[in-house]
């Protein structure tokens, strides 16, 4: 059968961004089956034995609670459950000094549904048929953005500034406000923070800054918190969750060990949480009450914010640091390589400045040498100019085991040096 497709059909039957790519992946893995490969393009996180007790220990509380039948048996609240909004409350109100009601929060399946729901509702066009912008402040970001917009016009990103520290090979992007406009066209700024892929941390002053921009025009201002304190606390660098009138702060529990249940946490303005939940309710009713109630209980008990400092971060920031060295002392020093600053997040991001070879044929190159990683172009949506920058730079994972991480990183170095060298005899 061969049905018609909507205009909305086409756009969202799609592959956009690094998904796109993992079909390629796939397909290696499945080919390469007996061969050593090692894959460090997946973003999906490790289980840790301490987090999974945690969520086991959750659920044999529910399964032997009466409140079992309540949470499995019956529909809820588009809001969400009652139990998760409080815990949420309860521990925000005490941790960061806010008055959180259960107006000011939402759960959804997740928070790839909630941007879903919001550029949706804050972007595209008008009933004046005015284009209303989502605008991404700063680019790379989350290659997921790419696709959460019915009006694929309506998503626009400006390139960052670079700051480069060429004696250690390190860089770190940050927003270029000399260019950065937010307008009466613009409907919602989205950005993630950490950030998925580079480990970018904007700082605190530029997060006040960009909400400023956008608070006399009444634009909300989305920070996806994935990363992000106080779960899963994915963070290596200090930062402060930022809360104000035209903010929403958009959570996940996937990082937290919890991707299955698809738990997503929005804190906002009542008005903002109200024009979501609307389109929850019509989209999917409610998240799945399961998540919810298992969250609650390890929110409200507190163990899920100490396993997260004492388990998931500390975990993850070693993997980082293995990385780290190992690029540091496999790369040729001649040689025009720099990693991002590690701030936050799972992955590492690698710019390979004047690649003479596009990312793409970069990536095939490391497949031969039994390593994966993700070309760095696809993360990049909303960027409509053209930047060589884009085809120079690659996310790789830190779920790969350390001797996994150091052997990628040597062989990914090996073939940086003989592409620069054999550019080098071309010319």
């Amino acid at each position: 059968m061969n049905p018609a497709l909507t205009k909305f059909g086409v756009q969202m039957s799609k592959l956009t961004g690094v998904r796109a790519i993992m079909k390629d992946i796939n397909e290696t893995l499945r080919a390469g089956i007996g061969q050593e490969l090692m894959n460090l393009s997946a973003g999906n996180p490790l289980i840790l034995p301490e987090v999974e007790q945690l969520w086991r220990d959750c659920t044999a509380e529910l399964l032997s609670s009466s409140e079992y039948g309540e949470v499995v048996c019956r529909y809820g609240y588009s809001r969400g459950y009652s139990p998760l909004i409080e815990a949420v409350a309860k521990d925000f109100n005490k941790r960061y000094g806010l008055n959180l009601t259960e107006r000011n929060i939402l759960i959804t399946p997740g928070s790839q549904t909630l941007y879903f729901y919001a550029a949706n509702v804050f972007g595209g066009y008008t009933i004046n048929e005015q284009l209303k912008q989502i605008v991404l402040p700063l680019s790379p970001d989350y290659t997921g953005y790419g696709g959460v917009s019915l009006v694929p016009e309506a998503l626009f990103a400006y390139k960052p500034t670079l700051d480069i520290d060429t004696s250690s090979h390190r860089f770190k992007y940050r927003p270029d406000f000399s260019q950065l406009s937010i307008t009466e066209n613009t409907g919602c700024v989205l950005f993630s923070r950490p950030c998925n892929p580079t480990g970018n941390v904007i700082t605190d002053e530029e997060v006040e800054k960009i909400a400023a921009l956008a608070a006399p025009l009444n634009v909300p201002v989305l920070i996806d918190s994935a990363y992000a304190p106080p779960f899963p606390a994915l963070n290596y660098t200090e930062m402060t969750p930022t809360f104000g009138e035209n903010i929403l702060h958009c959570m996940s529990l996937s990082k937290a060990g919890l991707p299955g249940e698809r738990v997503g946490i929005a804190i906002g303005n009542e008005k903002l949480i109200e024009a979501l939940e609307c389109f929850q309710a019509n989209a999917s009713l409610h998240s799945s009450r399961y998540g919810q109630a298992i969250a609650a209980r390890a929110i409200d008990s507190g163990e899920l914010a100490r396993i997260s400092e004492t388990v998931i971060r500390p975990f993850y920031q070693n993997k980082f640091a293995v990385l780290e060295s190992t690029l540091a002392a496999a790369m040729p020093d001649n040689l025009p390589w720099f990693l991002h600053r590690g701030e936050g997040a799972i992955f590492a991001w690698i710019w390979l400045q004047d690649l003479p070879i596009s990312d793409w044929d970069f990536y095939q190159q490391l497949k031969k040498v039994g390593v994966i990683v993700v070309p760095g172009n696809s993360f990049f949506p909303g960027l409509h100019e053209e930047w060589e920058h884009k085809h120079q730079c690659f996310r790789v994972s830190l779920t790969g085991s350390d001797e996994e991480i150091k052997t990628g990183m040597q062989r990914f170095a090996q073939v940086a040096q003989e592409v620069y060298q054999s550019a080098t005899v071309s010319a």
